[in-house]
């Protein structure tokens, strides 16, 4: 009995045993699946204050409720304790770049607010990350280096601004810091910096770092030193840090590990220090834009492991191109682009021609002083697949080898020198995607073998000098193997008939065929076929001929260019997106389209002129709020100038010149302060010049010439509009004195108030017009004034050498004063001799009495010189034969006497109809000899050409200031067009 009592015991326990070890089994099987363990309350509790302090427009944090914050969106805890370990609240919505993607949609995915100590309670979590969010230049929350648990921490892309707290160097565990501070919400507005970086040497588990546009500029010359006590740091991000000095080497180096390096866009200022070529385990070194200087070390060599090297942009990085660079067989991106590198690419080449098997799949030699043929070595870079040779002095044809670049898919080469041909070994390039040889001299032939194994192209721009001849030679109804996407071909030769393969494309997104010839017109269905894709069209400088598609709906379309054609018909009615239409220089005929601010309602440039347009200009036009450029030049519009203009505060130019518009100046046009060039000339406006003008201080042009235009000249132009480089008011019905206001703008050039019914006498305080004494200004109001006319083509007619011209160019080249035909009186003023970058001076059929001042000599620029048809007596001063670059002069029908002076360029003037009228004058070329001369066999020079152009002289005096700017201007319209 006792046994079997002994024998049930020992089963039950057994049993009970059993069942112990089955409870534990069930509740490991339930921890697995995660059906056990909740979320520890006062870490709950935590969260929820924590969540009460921050802003949440979208709802992202919608599902922090219930109890079990394990399953709230970006927790994480641990399967068997329950603690936080994981907040993941990076934004879902980012910005690639700070630029694709809906900026508003981003913002409002933000989270913001305060982080409250409350976090203190997660004395577990390992992983943190908040970035990309926008915490509006709060400071970093010291209490975040007490969570001694973190191996990750990302605060990057989230508007801190402050100190980063030093509490941070007590994160000992930590592996990740990403505290990089640029945002994508109010860009700029926030900074966040440090003052020492001492606080690194407590994180001796960190491997990556990134303290990107934190601004370093007080961390003092040991901030690589405190960097250095990081033995296990993998990458390093030091970007745009304002740091502006680096030592050129280390006593020791501890951070050998070290495998991406990215110091980029700061201010070093130095040579390339020697310490970074004992990090032999580089893999990526970037050292953008840090104004390091001297040659490229020979030392980088050492590097074995460096796949991407990326010295670009530090400008003062000259010499050749090291060819040990070539023997870094894992090389794969070499940027060395916009630095001062010389030389020839052959000997560089050679390093990759020793080594066969290089890896370089990506090389930029952009924007260098390379010069000489390309090599037919690049056929060594077989793996290559990016090659960017643009803005150097390259010169000769492509080399042939340029076919073995099979895996190539984009090429660059513009702005160089080419100047020959295209092989056909090009046609091999079957992955190209992207061609880009614009601003060349190309010549010869492009035919189907070049091209017919293209089959990845998608993007060709190819220009050449309009002097050289680049033909594509395909046959009418050839079918390309690529689908384009953007088109850009100028001076090549493509027409005379609109391309079919061209017809074909229906995919592109731009398209630019500007002279390239075709006299053709334009397919319609073409238009159709492009309506839903196509953003820029320039089709301009070709004698394209017929009408244009009446309607069109395009809502991508944003920039159309068909100027300089022959296309005839109305203005087409395309519903459009448009900023900038041109359609000038060609045979439209009919109104402007009343509802055009419906069409396109986000015009900004408007350009008109030259064309048989008529009617009254529409009222709409008042609408599109964005118009900066109006511009109906040569037309046949009637009626009056529309009175709506204070509307457009965004508008820098109306041309409406050559016309026949009526009525006064409307004053609303003083109320377009923006207002830069002003030209209603060759009108029929009465009235006087609105007194509401002087709004516009902007004002650099202003041209009402040819008008019936009453009143006097306004004191205030001179007093408000301090800008005025062209002032233009000739052939009116003004009356009164010229105001001394006028002497008042320093930056006139040129002034024409010719014409009119002035009276009174010239003031001599015409003589401290500056910009006529010493030409152009470096003044940064003035070189802005002829930035903003240079954008624009003036039409302006001059009347110089005795005959009318027509200036299409930048009229404020000229220095010239026109007061002809007026009715002025009194003497030439002596201060007038002090204006020595005069060029054209014309005072003739007034009533002006005296004496030539005697020093006119003194305007050594002068080219055209006229005083006839006045009252003008005594001699004709000698000093006019210092006048060299003379090429017009009339001293005719004036009361004039003694010796014509001789010598230097007067020999030139030998028409006697230039003295003729003066009964008193005698010498050379008139007929009446002065008392006591011999006669004498004079052989006259050769006469100047009178077609020569009147700013022959003028270049000398401009300066190289004025040309950079007016080069760049020029630069942008004609990639424009």
């Amino acid at each position: 009995m006792r046994k079997q009592v002994a024998s049930n015991r020992k089963n039950m326990g057994t049993l009970i045993q059993a069942f112990g070890d089955t409870l534990r089994e069930i509740k490991i099987i339930k921890v697995c699946f995660g059906n056990e363990v909740t979320c520890i309350d006062k870490e709950r509790e935590a969260l929820v204050v924590f969540k009460q302090g921050l802003t949440d427009p979208s709802g992202r944090l919608s599902s922090w409720e219930g109890k079990d914050c394990c399953k709230w969106n970006g927790i994480k805890c641990n399967n068997q304790t329950g603690h936080v370990i994981n907040l993941d609240l990076r934004n879902p919505y980012t910005l690639i770049n700070g630029g694709v993607g809906d900026q508003e949609t981003y913002e409002r995915s933000c989270l913001g607010g305060k982080i409250s100590p409350s976090f203190l309670e997660l004395q577990y979590l390992s992983y943190l990350d908040i970035s990309f969010n926008n915490f509006e230049g709060t400071q970093i929350p010291e209490f975040l280096g007490e969570l001694k648990n973190l191996r990750y921490l990302n605060l990057s892309f989230s508007s801190f601004s402050g100190f980063i707290p030093s509490q941070l160097g007590n994160l000992s565990r930590l592996h990740y810091l990403d505290l990089y501070a640029r945002s994508h919400s109010n860009a700029g507005a926030w900074e966040l910096r440090a003052d020492n970086l001492h606080w690194l040497s407590g994180l001796s588990s960190l491997k990556y770092l990134n303290m990107g546009y934190v601004k370093l500029q007080d961390v003092g010359h040991d901030w690589l030193q405190a960097i250095n006590m990081l033995p296990s740091l993998l990458e390093l991000n030091l970007q745009y840090c304002e740091l502006d000095s680096i030592p050129l080497s280390l006593p020791s180096i501890n951070f050998t590990s070290l495998s991406v390096l990215d110091l980029s866009e700061n201010s070093f200022n130095s040579a390339i220090p020697q310490w970074l070529f004992n990090l032999t385990s580089l893999t990526r070194l970037y050292l953008v834009w840090n104004f390091f200087n001297g040659p490229i070390p020979c030392e980088f060599a050492r590097l074995k492991s460096l796949e991407v090297l990326d010295l670009s942009n530090n400008l003062n990085i000259g010499g050749q191109i090291p060819s040990l660079l070539g023997n870094l067989t894992k090389l794969k991106i070499l940027d060395l682009s916009a630095n001062n590198l010389t030389g020839q690419i052959d000997e560089f080449l050679f390093g990759f021609k020793e080594n066969l098997n290089n890896s370089l799949v990506s090389l930029n030699l952009n924007s260098n002083s390379l010069t000489g043929e390309l090599p037919e070595s690049l056929g060594v870079l077989k793996n290559l697949q990016k090659l960017q040779l643009s803005g150097n002095s390259f010169w000769g044809s492509l080399p042939k080898p340029i076919g073995k670049l099979s895996f190539l898919k984009e090429l660059y080469l513009s702005s160089n020198r080419m100047n020959g041909t295209i092989p056909e070994s090009f046609g091999q390039l079957s992955n190209l995607v992207n061609l880009d040889l614009e601003d060349n001299s190309w010549e010869g032939v492009l035919d189907e073998t070049h091209l017919m194994n293209l089959t990845s192209l998608e993007n060709i721009h190819l220009t050449t000098d309009s002097t050289r001849l680049l033909v594509f030679n395909v046959s009418y109804d050839w079918i390309p193997p690529f689908t384009l996407k953007y088109i850009q071909l100028v001076n090549c030769k493509v027409g005379p008939f609109f391309p079919k393969w061209l017809e074909v494309q229906t995919q592109l997104i731009q398209v630019r065929l500007n002279n390239v010839g075709i006299s053709d017109t334009i397919p319609e269905e073409w238009f159709s076929k492009l309506s839903s894709q196509l953003v820029f069209l320039d089709l301009s400088n070709n004698h394209i001929k017929g009408k244009l598609p009446q309607k069109l709906e395009s809502p991508n379309l944003q920039f159309i260019d068909l100027s300089y054609n022959a296309l005839e018909g109305l203005i087409p009615l395309w519903t459009t997106n448009a900023t900038e239409l041109y359609l000038q220089s060609n045979s439209f005929s009919g109104p402007i389209p009343e509802n055009i601010a419906v069409l396109m309602p986000r015009l900004q440039n408007l350009h008109l002129s030259d064309n048989h347009l008529n009617g009254t200009i529409p009222s709409s036009i008042c609408k599109l709020e964005e118009l900066r450029v109006f511009a109906v030049r040569n037309n046949g519009f009637r009626g009056e100038l529309i009175d709506c203009w204070s509307n457009l505060q965004s508008l820098f130019i109306v041309e409406a010149s050559n016309n026949s518009l009526s009525g006064s100046i409307p004053k609303s046009l003083g109320y377009a302060k923006s207002l830069t060039l002003l030209s209603l000339s060759n009108n029929d406006l009465d009235g006087e010049i609105p007194f509401s003008l002087q709004n516009c201080s902007s004002l650099s042009s202003i041209d009402l010439g040819g008008n019936r235009l009453s009143g006097n000249i306004p004191s205030w132009i001179g007093l408000n509009l301090s800008n005025i480089l062209v002032l233009r008011l000739r052939s009116n019905l003004l009356d009164g004195q010229i105001p001394e206001e006028i002497c008042y703008l320093p930056y006139l050039h040129f002034l024409d108030i010719s014409n009119n019914k002035l009276s009174g006498i010239i003031p001599s305080c015409l003589g401290n017009l500056t910009a006529f004494v010493y030409g152009n200004s470096t003044h940064s109001e003035y070189q802005n004034a002829v930035r903003r006319l240079a954008y624009f083509k003036e039409q302006i007619s001059v009347i110089t050498k005795g005959r009318e011209y027509e200036f299409s160019s930048n009229i404020a080249l000229l220095n010239a004063i026109h007061l002809s035909e007026n009715n002025l009186r009194g003497k030439i003023p002596e201060e007038i001799t002090s204006l020595k970058a005069l060029q054209v001076l014309n005072l003739s059929r007034n009533h002006i009495s005296g004496s030539i001042p005697e020093k006119i000599g003194n305007l050594n620029l002068l080219e055209t010189f006229d005083l006839s048809h006045n009252n003008l007596s005594g001699i004709v001063p000698p000093s006019l034969s210092k006048l060299t670059f003379m090429s017009h002069l009339d001293l005719s029908y004036n009361n004039l006497s003694g010796k014509i002076p001789t010598g230097n360029q007067l020999q030139t003037l030998n028409a006697s109809s230039i003295y003729e009228g003066n009964p008193f004058l005698c010498g050379f070329p008139l007929q009446a000899q002065c008392h006591g001369d011999e006669i004498a066999k004079t052989v006259p020079l050769s006469s100047k050409d009178e077609n020569e152009s009147i700013l022959a002289g003028f270049y000398v005096t401009i300066g190289p200031g004025f040309f950079v700017g007016f080069c760049g201007v020029l630069y942008v319209t004609f990639r424009r067009k």
